[in-house]
């Protein structure tokens, strides 16, 4: 028979048998803690025993009665306690077994049945147990039996927890040739109540071993198996290099990146790339100089190089429509379906390489914030968008070990930059993210990712690649902005348009409160803020109904008082004619798609009329026209074509209006505009649409109607101006000539004026 020995390491298990210590030697071992290395090991026994051996998880059913009836049937019920008997039985109900296998079995057998009979089991006992294992032997290990004491020795894996027939029939099948693991997840407790001397098992004592985790088991086990056979078959072909990423830099990116690949590293196996990102300066005067020069060096030596500044432009619709990309029921059906779209016949090497990182960032994302498919398919296809459109400038005629240059110059805005950094950093790309005023919306977390911080910061919107870009600060100039920074951040001081944006906060107030506010420059206004680039201004939009006490003579001039050198009248209507000439209405279907304004298109298109205005002026009224449009704030939007029309209306707005614009300074007195319906016409929806494009973009607006008829409220789909009843309704009036009437005569100082410091 076979005989129980000690391991000197797991792998002894996979031994043969004509390479251990002796050809009758076998393991039965069992494992009720984990490691790293108890892992590997049970699932490198797991292959084992499923290829040639038993695994059984959980119990082993006990003989039902058709088994019972099939036995009797064919061997009897007879039962004696000789070895002869039992090697005679085995012969007729295992016939596959040969002659030595038969006799190791029949012996191991006996020896079993005489232990118990030494412990005073009765011999009814004795075959019950006998009849018992017989059934087990052919239901559930016959396909192992003719194995035994072959030199490949077969395995059994036993997950649960043991009961103490099977560990006998176990214990049997051991000494018969088997080698044999226990998987204890639940501590050895229970199975030291039936074997506390350990005479039939031997514990595994590793190092540092902990409990099981909660999740495992066999079935989880085979889950991973089958997980990886899908990633294997998601990936395909390997790429045969790897990268090596920034393990060879000496912490100076700008240096770093200058060194030629071939002096980076010398294994052929590698790719020597940088992956780098640097906040704020260490140097204001010396800065942009170094970058200059960074890109000339680059450039001189033929690297291939790309510059984005800014943000990284989301992919167009014709980028978009351009990957083929279907429905999804997994993700695993989805990555695989669009990794296809990641083409270059040029170079296998490459196309493989790509694959391969936009698989690896993808999965990552998807574990890391169990991201849902949908969301998941979005970024996929914008990774795809950005590496086509980069990868002809980026790769032009790539071949090992060559490095290409990616240099982004504004840090990272949101997760989807943030995907497409992680991709590019996996590629022979050096990757310089340079965020020099340290104002990115989004940080970029990658393991891979070297980043240098620096306290100074220097406001730098594009990467210097020409003589006319380099634009160095001396010292004075340098200490000079440091100053203005102390005095007009968070000082309540402000510089002449200091700020680039805005969004507004309709003010709800009493109708004595407009007279107050109304000439006020909007930082003494409450609500008002500051944050970062953007200011939030207070405006009021409110509509005047009624004439107060019916004194017409007052309501003209009280109208009058109100107007300022930045107040525009409007007294006659439509103010917008719906049928005048509008250079830019036949293009507007062009300039929304795909829920998307198409902001560059506007702008580089022959009709747009804003192009003389400020830049940020400019971005300010598409920002605004985008969304009214996409807080459909005007009726029938998305219904009858009406975004259309708010197209051609916005960029099609008087010359007044611009000039208004231009002039406007986000942190001083705002616009104003006055709308004056003193009959029953009602206001078009181009001038609908002008008056909350204007509220959008910071105007103060009043509309007074002394007839207190609906006016523009039909043109909206909520509630947007406050409304003042302030008397009673007067009719057919006529709108004089307000700069003929005269102003208000002075007021006694009202408890208002008083609060609010008027004199």
């Amino acid at each position: 028979m076979f005989r129980q020995q000690k391991l000197s390491i797991l792998d002894d298990y996979f031994k043969e048998l004509s390479v251990r210590t002796t050809r009758e030697e076998v393991y039965f071992y069992r494992i009720s803690g984990y490691t790293p290395q108890v892992a590997a090991f049970i699932r490198k026994y797991y292959e084992e025993a499923r290829l040639r051996g038993v695994v059984i998880e959980g119990r082993i059913p006990n003989p039902a009665g058709q088994n019972l009836s099939y036995y009797e049937e064919m061997m009897g019920m007879d039962f004696q306690m000789a070895p002869g008997f039992i090697e005679s039985r085995l012969q007729k109900w295992l016939p596959r077994m040969n002659p030595y296998q038969r006799k190791n079995m029949a012996m191991s057998m006996y020896d079993f049945f005489a232990s118990m009979q030494r412990a005073g089991k009765t011999e009814g006992m004795l075959k019950n147990a006998y009849i018992k294992f017989m059934c087990w032997l052919y239901y559930k290990f016959e396909r192992i039996v003719n194995l035994l004491g072959e030199n490949s020795v077969p395995k059994i894996l036993y997950e649960g927890d043991i009961s103490h027939y099977e560990l006998m029939l176990l214990s049997i099948l051991c000494h018969a040739g088997c080698d044999i693991v226990l998987l204890q997840y639940h501590g050895d407790q229970n199975y030291q109540r039936l074997d506390a001397a350990n005479a039939y098992s031997m514990p595994l004592t590793l190092p540092d071993m902990q409990a099981f985790p909660g999740d495992f088991s066999l079935k989880n086990l085979r889950i991973q198996q089958q997980q990886e056979i899908e990633r294997s078959r998601l990936y395909g072909r390997l790429p045969d290099v790897r990268n090596c990423t920034n393990a060879w830099i000496e912490g100076k990116p700008l240096l770093d990146i200058a060194k030629p690949p071939t002096v980076r590293g010398s294994d052929p196996e590698f790719y020597y790339n940088c992956y780098c990102q640097i906040n704020g300066v260490e140097d204001k005067i010396s800065y942009t100089n170094e970058l200059y020069q960074l890109y000339q060096e680059l450039k001189a030596r033929k690297r291939n190089i790309v510059i984005v500044n800014v943000q990284i432009e989301p992919p167009t619709p014709e980028e978009i429509a351009k990957v083929s990309r279907k429905n999804y029921s997994k993700t695993d059906e989805m990555l695989l379906d669009l990794k296809r779209n990641l083409q270059y016949p040029a170079n296998r090497e490459l196309q493989s390489l790509m694959i391969k990182a936009f698989l690896d960032v993808l999965l990552e994302e998807e574990k890391a914030l169990d991201e849902n498919r949908n969301k998941l398919t979005n970024k996929a296809v914008y990774l795809i968008c950005w590496m086509m459109r980069y990868l002809p400038e980026l790769f032009k005629s790539w071949r090992m070990p060559q490095i290409g240059c990616f240099f982004y110059m504004g840090g990272c805005k949101n997760r989807f930059e943030a995907l497409f950094l992680k991709m590019l950093g996996r590629l022979p790309v050096d990757v310089l993210i340079l965020d020099p005023d340290r104002s990115a919306a989004f940080a970029l977390e990658d393991q891979l990712l070297y980043q240098m911080n620096f306290t100074e910061t220097l406001h730098l919107q594009r990467f210097p690649q020409e003589n006319t870009e380099v634009r160095m600060g001396t010292a004075a100039y340098h200490a000079e902005r440091e100053l203005d920074t102390l005095m007009y951040q968070d000082s309540g001081l402000y510089r002449n348009q200091q700020y680039q944006r805005a969004d507004i906060i309709n003010l709800q107030t009493m109708y004595e409160e407009i007279r107050l506010l109304w000439n006020e420059e909007v930082k003494y206004r409450p609500n008002f803020s500051t944050t970062e680039s953007t200011v939030n201004i207070p405006v009021i939009f409110a509509k005047v109904s009624g004439v107060k006490d019916g004194k017409v003579s007052e309501y003209w001039s009280s109208i009058r008082e109100l107007i300022t050198e930045d107040t525009m009248v409007i007294k006659s209507f439509p103010y917008i004619q719906p049928l005048a000439a509008n250079p830019i209405k036949p293009y507007v279907t062009e300039f929304y798609k795909n829920g998307r304004l198409q902001k560059a298109k506007i702008k580089n298109h022959p009709a747009y009329a804003y192009g003389f205005l400020r830049e940020e002026i400019q971005e300010h009224i598409l920002d605004k026209l985008q969304i009214l449009i996409e807080q459909k704030l005007i009726r029938g939007t998305f219904e009858n074509g009406t975004e259309y029309t708010i197209l051609s209306t916005i960029l099609n707005l008087p010359k007044e209006i611009l000039r208004m614009l231009q002039k406007f300074d986000f942190t001083k007195k705002n616009p104003k505009l006055i709308y004056i319906n003193p009959g029953e016409k009602v206001i078009s929806l181009e001038d609908a649409i002008l008056t909350a494009f204007l509220n959008l973009a910071g105007f103060d607006i009043l509309f007074f109607i002394p007839t207190g008829y609906q006016n523009i409220e039909n043109f909206y789909n909520r509630k947007q101006m406050e409304e003042h009843q302030i008397g009673e309704y007067l009719y057919d009036l006529n709108v004089p000539d307000l700069t003929r009437v005269p102003l208000p005569k002075a007021r006694q100082k009202s408890w208002r004026d008083i609060l609010f410091r008027r004199e």
